[in-house]
């Protein structure tokens, strides 16, 4: 597939279809794979790889690399391009500077444990939602198991909800990786960088602050959130903060019907329309798990 993919970037770069590719760059070592823009055949074949450690989902990079001069080629996972949707929904991406390429995925790895990636066990589909155009077969959405551990912690007391976050979000360093690499936080200017806010670009000072900064990322992206995965990929420390945002697909789900994020770019979101059978504040909920 590899050399598959060069050949066709290359292509693309002698025809002046693209200007530019953006692909994954070898590191260090095998498993230290890394995104980086390639800008003639001699770099590609050079640098260029496409194995089981290509994990990083290359649409965010998008939103600054369409704005450049030039079309860029991208390539593109299946479950990557429900977040390149998600964008061009939200006008982030400029699409006619983008040429996506669809590249067939069967899970990448973990290069800490070299064990398949967690979101990746849980994949939610093997389809492309969107490309100009696909290599290799084209896949379909599948059933998955991703809100197994959300209905482990909904069956917990409050308490030990409670103490199970506490724990996790101990260890943030407020390296703020998650939200550099998420998607879905795209604003050009955070809250959490206002130097007026006494909390920008720094590791929390008590536990209110530790808490504050995910919860608030979390419910910054809830309905936007395609659940990539990316935020607890890039954590250094290891915290799970794909649950907080997959407890909120959840419940948004449950209350307002199934949606995916970045499925196509006309729907709107359950949380962006109002409706006189909306969930009320006032309305008990019960779930259909209990």
């Amino acid at each position: 597939m590899q050399e598959q993919l060069i050949n066709r970037a290359c292509e693309l770069l002698a025809d002046g279809t693209v200007k530019r590719v953006f692909g994954w760059k070898k590191g260090l070592f095998d498993s230290d794979i890394t995104p980086a823009e390639f800008s003639s055949a001699e770099e590609l074949k050079k640098d260029f790889v496409f194995n089981d450690y290509c994990g990083a989902n290359m649409s965010k990079y998008m939103i600054a690399e369409s704005r450049k001069e030039g079309r860029i080629l991208t390539f593109l996972k299946p479950c990557d391009t429900y977040s390149f949707n998600q964008l061009l929904k939200e006008h982030r991406i400029i699409r006619e500077n983008v040429y996506v390429i669809g590249v067939p995925c069967d899970g990448m790895k973990n290069p800490e444990t070299e064990a398949r990636a967690e979101r990746c066990e849980n994949c939610k589909s093997k389809k492309h939602v969107v490309y100009d155009e696909l290599i290799g077969e084209e896949g379909e959405e599948q059933e998955s198991n991703r809100f197994a551990l959300v209905k482990k912690l909904e069956a917990m007391t409050a308490s030990e909800r409670f103490e199970f976050w506490r724990g996790e979000l101990s260890r943030c360093i407020r390296c703020n990786a998650c939200r550099n690499v998420c998607p879905a936080c795209s604003c050009e200017n955070c809250v959490f960088d206002n130097p007026n806010s006494g909390i920008a670009q720094k590791a929390a000072a008590d536990s209110f602050e530790e808490n504050m900064f995910h919860i608030i990322r979390a419910f910054h992206v809830a309905g936007r959130c395609t659940d990539c995965g990316e935020c607890s990929r890039v954590c250094p420390q290891h915290i799970p903060l794909h649950l907080l945002n997959r407890k909120f697909i959840k419940d948004i789900d449950e209350l307002y019907g199934d949606f995916q994020a970045g499925a196509d770019t006309e729907t709107r979101a359950p949380l962006n329309t109002y409706e006189k059978n909306d969930v009320e504040p006032s309305v008990v909920h019960t779930r259909g798990n209990e």
